[in-house]
């Protein structure tokens, strides 16, 4: 299927070497162009007899390197750095203030616990439970004894 290797000599061919010639550009009518229109197409006889027939190409124009900008690349620098700067420096400000409210925020909170703690032993304290006022109460052999009282 494949055809055998055998190995040869490289093909030698003939090598025709042109070199380019350079023709003097030939004056082709100008023609004004209304905007919107087709432009019109020249054409080229050149020294052989050809023709060639094309449209007229307008070299480009070079980019104005001179021109600088209207502000200066160090103050853009300068001002994009104090914009950071002053970004800093709120968010520092704000991370304070969130820190103060915090601590105020925990510190009612500690408050209002020792409040309801403290109030919640008061009432401990000074509640009968049912009992009367004044005296302990202590229970033996059925017999209450209040306090200097014997209750049969």
């Amino acid at each position: 299927m494949y055809p055998e290797r055998t190995p040869h000599m490289p093909v030698q061919r003939a090598v025709e070497l042109h070199q380019p010639t350079s023709y003097p550009p030939a004056a082709a009518p100008i023609v004004p162009v209304t905007p919107g229109a087709v432009p019109a197409v020249a054409s080229i006889v050149l020294p052989d007899g050809r023709i060639v027939t094309g449209y007229t190409i307008h070299p480009p124009q070079p980019d104005s390197v001179a021109a600088k900008p209207a502000v200066s690349r160090t103050a853009v620098n300068v001002a994009l750095g104090g914009i950071g700067f002053l970004t800093v420096c709120g968010g520092l400000i704000l991370l304070t203030s969130f820190i103060a409210a915090l601590t105020a925020f925990i510190t009612q909170l500690i408050t209002l616990a020792a409040v309801i703690f403290g109030g919640w032993i008061a009432v401990q304290i000074f509640s009968t439970h049912g009992h009367k006022a004044g005296g302990t109460t202590v229970n033996i052999r059925k017999a209450v004894f209040k306090r200097n009282h014997f209750n049969g």
